[in-house]
């Protein structure tokens, strides 16, 4: 591939990581899984690359393909997770770390969307990420008013998880 298509594919996932970041977080219990997590999606993104035709932002793009590797990684009953390595070590993104105050603050609500299901987690994270309903139903492949109406649903479920 071409040093441009690097480049710009590097430029973008700098920018991007959080995105990342923060659906290992919701689909990983452990560091060593939201690395290795982390790691398969920055593959899987890097391969669908020369695919990405721009239609849609580059976050939206991100969300998808990260979502779907998230999802079909952890359905998997083995939860291993087989990586690929990369050509070579040229790039290396510095790893952002989450503000702990912040991290403690929002621990209640992770542990509450822990026991969503798959589906539903990527749609409370998207939400999170102040995306409209029709950026989550592109990204999630749902219609609007679906997303809208599946929303409505996960909040109550989270209320009564978060106050039983």
């Amino acid at each position: 591939m071409s040093q441009s298509l690097e480049q710009s594919f590097v430029k973008q996932l700098r920018d991007n990581q959080n995105i990342i970041h923060k659906i290992c977080r919701l689909y990983t219990q452990s560091d060593d899984a939201h690395h290795d997590l982390f790691q398969e999606i920055t593959i899987q993104l890097w391969k669908a690359f020369p695919g990405f035709r721009g239609d849609s932002k580059f976050s939206t793009w991100a969300y998808r393909v990260a979502l779907n590797t998230a999802i079909t990684l952890y359905r998997k009953t083995t939860r291993s997770i087989s990586t690929s390595p990369l050509d070579d070590g040229r790039y290396f993104l510095p790893q952002e770390e989450y503000n702990m105050e912040e991290e403690e603050q929002i621990k209640l609500l992770y542990q509450a969307v822990q026991q969503l299901n798959d589906i539903e987690k990527a749609l409370v994270f998207l939400y999170l990420e102040d995306k409209d309903y029709q950026e989550i139903s592109n990204t999630l492949g749902i219609s609007e008013v679906n997303a809208r109406v599946k929303m409505n649903r996960i909040k109550t479920k989270l209320k009564k998880i978060i106050n039983p």
